[in-house]
């Protein structure tokens, strides 16, 4: 599966599916839609706040998601609507578009919610992003196994 978002929520969700899921069994990825962050490892709050959960996400480096993800993932989850947006428009046809889900609807199924920017939380935004994508990474975790 691949996250899709950009350097600070897509390489959290990252490292916390990798922490849920067995490692041989699972192949977990991270990218953006964008390329301007391309080679460059995740913001460094995000990092702090994967650290204070036992989650290193150091050494994680942005990519941009390309359209032979939908062959190399069975499952793509976005981060909010845009993303979403940017990737339905890449698919090549509908099974391309059936692998797309937002990131949130496996915690408030049908509700399309975004995980929010964490740049904009204040204090406690990285917190508070790291909590919504743990509790989905739960619930996807759960259902894969």
């Amino acid at each position: 599966m691949v996250c899709l978002g950009n350097i600070c929520r897509s390489p959290l969700a990252e490292g916390i599916l990798r922490s849920k899921l067995p490692y041989e069994d699972f192949i977990i990825d991270s990218a953006g839609t964008a390329n301007y962050h391309t080679g460059s490892n995740p913001d460094n709050r995000s990092i702090t706040v994967g650290n204070k959960y036992g989650i290193n996400i150091s050494k994680l480096m942005g990519r941009q998601f390309s359209v032979r993800d939908f062959d190399d993932f069975d499952i793509i989850y976005a981060m909010d609507r845009s993303n979403f947006d940017n990737i339905i428009r890449l698919a090549r046809n509908q099974a391309d578009k059936d692998k797309v889900k937002m990131i949130l609807n496996e915690v408030y199924p049908d509700q399309n919610y975004d995980v929010p920017d964490p740049y904009h939380g204040g204090d406690h935004g990285f917190e508070n992003v790291y909590k919504m994508l743990d509790e989905a990474c739960d619930n996807i975790a759960e259902k894969l196994k």
